[in-house]
């Protein structure tokens, strides 16, 4: 369930990925802290911080558990169906003929090439100084074969010119560009005379250039176009020769015209931009996953919440006709409330044992039926808690038996408690009403404890012509009624399942999960109970208190 719900739902380690984590560990660490806290007898106040947690985060897994079981046989077709969704503007940049192109950069066809300096033929050359024929070449290889060293250029004055660029009065200067009749250029991409201009160093006649020539005293020159005593003149934006004639010192060159600049190309229509670092696009798995882990949530949460609601709000009221052959017309129509698996603990206290109250008196029955698992702890924690059911009405009284966990709650104690409260315990014993016979066994759970159910005991020595009715809290034990002619067993204990698919277990564990079956000529009657042990949730087995009428078949 951490794997579909959290971890696939995330993109990595982030503060929604470590809230689900803690979830996932301690929902499980406070269920299993609430049932070692209610069997150890813990202190109550515990109890009831651990329980209503622990035991509704019980229910939520389970309905979790069964949501990511079902998504996962969708999982695989959704996933299909999404691929066949286009993918959205951010998934595919648009290239700049107008389609959209897995590469953000354009389709090779029209995407800029790689080479910033352009195809051979029409790319600029890679010597940023190299122009127009007579320019002057930067290519430091285009030199006499007779040139002095680059790093020895004299200046006029003697002294030895702090341009590396000006060259003596008598050999051409190692930077000095070869006229394009004399010799190639050495570039071997394109020669200076079919090669764009891509200069982008040429400034205006009053822009200093870098490579300033040496003025007449040994200094450089303020003015870039000056050339000295003939020296061959680096103009920078110039169309003339690439060497001055000879001037006198301090002769200033007019500089030549600019040359025209090369056409502007229309700017490449820009690629839509990508979503920022921060804010990343979920894949389409990730859609999915988190599709389907919303609506398993969705679904897990009302279902535990309705049936939390269903039970909180108290039991509702079921009638049963029950035609017993052996009942006199006199006994027609008796009726007899069935309470079992109320449940009283550290959840549910003593407003729900009031509503239960209530609702059985409401019915106006002839006898009340109270059978097993009527509490979930000590008479200390719980004995305030079950003081409603000193108000339980009928003309015949209240009858109760135990049930398995009030042998985990101190069954002898329980017992004596409900006796002051104004109920009868039946512990395999038997009583005679003016129509039937009225008996009641302990449960199995007893055995534990030495005082286990005793149906002989129970049901020996009684008229065989009157009807008998008995209370016996678990399913199984109708076999032992059939044996001894009962004609009609009443028993709770299986919830009717409670959580949905409980009952397949509850079916596999008793003959009857819940209502009226048949047995021989013994009929039982299996009651969803008025509580809910654990979480304090049903879904699919609504709580219950049933109105059994008996019907005479004598004529």
């Amino acid at each position: 369930m951490w794997r579909r719900l959290v971890r696939d739902t995330t993109r990595g380690p982030g503060p929604a990925r470590r809230v689900g984590t803690a979830l996932f560990v301690t929902g499980p660490v406070l269920t299993a802290g609430a049932l070692v806290a209610e069997r150890t007898g813990a202190p109550f106040w515990l109890q009831r911080s651990l329980a209503w947690p622990g035991f509704l985060w019980l229910a939520l897994a389970l309905y979790l558990l069964l949501g990511v079981l079902a998504a996962e046989a969708v999982r695989p077709l959704l996933n299909r169906l999404s691929r066949r969704v286009p993918p959205s503007p951010r998934d595919a940049v648009a290239s700049p003929s107008g389609r959209p192109s897995s590469d953000p950069a354009g389709s090779p066809s029209d995407r800029p090439s790689p080479d910033p300096a352009g195809s051979p033929s029409d790319r600029p050359s890679p010597d940023p100084v190299a122009s127009a024929p007579g320019r002057p070449s930067r290519d430091p290889v285009a030199s006499a074969p007779d040139r002095p060293s680059p790093d020895a250029a004299v200046s006029p004055s003697g002294r030895p010119s702090r341009d590396p660029v000006a060259s003596a009065p008598d050999h051409p200067s190692p930077d000095a560009a070869v006229s394009p009749s004399d010799r190639p250029s050495p570039d071997p991409v394109a020669s200076a005379s079919d090669r764009p201009i891509r200069d982008r160093v040429a400034s205006a006649p009053d822009r200093p250039s870098p490579d300033a020539a040496v003025s007449p005293s040994g200094r450089p020159s303020p003015d870039p176009v000056a050339s000295p005593l003939g020296r061959p003149s680096r103009v920078v934006g110039g169309q003339g020769p690439g060497v001055q004639g000879a001037e006198p010192p301090g002769a200033v060159t007019e500089a030549p015209a600019q040359a025209p600049a090369p056409p502007a190309q229309a700017p490449a229509p820009a690629p839509e931009r990508a979503p920022e670092p921060g804010v990343q696009e979920p894949t389409r798995r990730l859609v999915v996953s988190r599709l389907l882990a919303g609506a398993v949530t969705t679904a897990a949460v009302a279902t535990v919440g309705h049936g939390t609601y269903g039970v909180l709000r108290g039991p509702r009221v079921r009638r049963v006709t029950v035609p017993l052959a052996k009942l006199p017309r006199a006994a027609n129509g008796f009726r007899i409330a069935v309470v079992s698996d109320i449940h009283l603990g550290p959840v549910l206290g003593r407003g729900f044992a009031q509503r239960v109250v209530d609702t059985v008196n409401a019915t106006q029955p002839d006898l009340i039926a109270v059978v097993g698992d009527l509490v979930d702890g000590s008479v200390k924690n719980l004995g305030p808690a079950a003081a409603p059911l000193a108000r339980l009405s009928a003309r015949h009284g209240a009858y109760f038996v135990t049930g398995n966990h009030e042998y985990f709650s101190g069954a002898e104690q329980w017992i004596a408690e409900v006796r002051d409260l104004g109920l009868h315990p039946l512990q395999n014993a038997r009583t005679e009403l003016p129509y039937f016979d009225l008996a009641g066994v302990n449960d199995v759970q007893g055995e534990s404890e030495g005082k286990g159910p005793d149906f002989a005991k129970a049901l020996d020595d009684r008229d065989p012509a009157r009807a008998c009715v008995l209370l016996a809290h678990q399913p199984v034990q109708i076999h032992e009624a059939v044996r001894h002619g009962v004609d009609l067993q009443l028993s709770g204990h299986t919830h009717g399942g409670q959580l949905w698919p409980g009952s397949l277990l509850a079916a596999a564990a008793n003959p009857t999960v819940a209502g009226l079956d048949r047995y021989g000529d013994t009929q039982l009657y299996v009651s969803r109970g008025a509580g809910a042990w654990g979480p304090p949730t049903r879904v699919g087995a609504p709580s219950d208190v049933t109105v059994i009428e008996l019907a005479a078949t004598r004529a």
